[in-house]
């Protein structure tokens, strides 16, 4: 999907430009009426489950109100099909929370919005990275079904201005679970995150879908993703490889996990070899970060640097010196041709790089949607 294309995609909803096949689970849910299967507001799940419509067929119309309405612990919002352009905050105290789409395809529930660092507040000042975020997770527990979550802002919306980061969702609760969601952005679309450098918060993404072009998986959150789709956008504004980087973590120097994609893709519609599959980052606020990531038995398309696949963001920072490694990958992309560029797992370390390791006592598949 070039990416010039995402406003009337998400205006539309229309799945299919993605390619992504309606299910036959979502047809029949769409015939049961807005809700699907998961009740409706004359047919609780729970009396904590909130029901959202855009067209007032529900308890609210906005994703916002309802979750201001679900003060507390454990409520279910039920979204129905609809683009709900808002930002969205869910706090630390609104623990266990879920988002269930109800069409069961994610494509037609997306929450979304356009701002940007550079973007001016209201007072003038700008929102920065953090303050761009279209959605923010702070709550422990946060589970999500079905749900596209999307920053649509373009660079050329602030022509000249270096703040083009532009976060879809930042997620900084520990046991925070995604299961077939889309993230979709350009710069920072994805912000794995922690509430404080001290807080190793695990999150896990299943069955996802997740684009953008600079860094557009950052953070220093423990990140497991399985089975997810990682794709490379062309850039309008440059042409030159590299156009930009799938992961940055910025993992504690005292945390022993990092990200670990499992069984993923890395799909691309730039041309060969114009994507790194990572670049450190060190930030401001941690100088100590010892960035993570291991990407095994996943299959990385042309679109990947097989020659030189990981990069600097500061060269005072070597890739080299940090926690990067992979594990029998496939694809051209994969390809090994320049040995020291591509550091690699053996058999025995591989035991360690998996889902029940980096997470731990939380197994997030008793999350999964029945």
């Amino acid at each position: 999907m070039p990416s010039f294309s995402r406003r009337a995609l998400l205006a539309t909803g229309a799945g299919a430009m993605l390619g992504l096949a309606v299910p036959a689970a979502a047809r029949a849910a769409e015939a049961a009426g807005p809700f699907g299967r998961f009740g409706s507001p004359a047919a609780r799940l729970t009396p904590r489950t909130l029901y959202v419509h855009p067209g007032g067929l529900g308890d609210h119309m906005s994703v916002r109100a309802a979750v201001s309405a679900a003060g507390g612990s454990g409520w279910t919002l039920v979204l129905a099909p609809g683009t709900y352009r808002e930002t969205v905050s869910v706090s630390a105290a609104r623990t266990g929370m879920t988002w269930i789409g109800a069409s069961e395809d994610a494509a037609d529930v997306v929450v979304v919005y356009d701002n940007a660092a550079g973007t001016p507040r209201p007072d003038g000042t700008p929102y920065g990275t953090t303050g761009s975020a279209t959605t923010t997770v702070q709550a422990d527990g946060f589970t999500a079904h079905w749900v596209t979550f999307a920053n649509d802002f373009l660079r050329g919306d602030l022509p000249g201005n270096p703040g083009t980061q532009a976060v879809a969702l930042k997620v900084q609760g520990d046991r925070s679970a995604f299961w077939h969601c889309r993230f979709l952005g350009h710069q920072d679309t994805l912000y794995a995150d922690s509430m404080a450098l001290d807080h190793f918060a695990r999150q896990y993404f299943a069955h996802c879908h997740v684009e953008g072009d600079v860094d557009f998986v950052f953070g220093r959150a423990v990140a497991v993703f399985e089975h997810c789709r990682f794709h490379t956008l062309l850039r309008e504004d440059r042409t030159d490889a590299p156009l930009g980087f799938v992961f940055a973590p910025s993992t504690a120097r005292a945390n022993p996990y990092g990200f670990l994609a499992a069984r993923c893709r890395v799909t691309s519609e730039a041309p060969d070899g114009h994507y790194k599959l990572a670049r450190p980052w060190v930030p401001g606020s941690d100088p100590t970060a010892w960035p993570s990531l291991v990407v095994r038995e996943s299959v990385l398309a042309a679109g990947t640097d097989a020659v030189a696949p990981y990069a600097n963001m500061r060269d005072a920072h070597p890739w080299q010196q940090q926690r990067f490694a992979e594990f029998r990958n496939t694809g051209p992309g994969a390809r090994i041709t320049v040995p020291e560029n591509r550091p690699q797992l053996a058999p025995d370390q591989a035991t360690t790089a998996t889902r029940a390791a980096y997470l731990g006592d939380w197994d997030p598949r008793t999350t999964r949607c029945p």
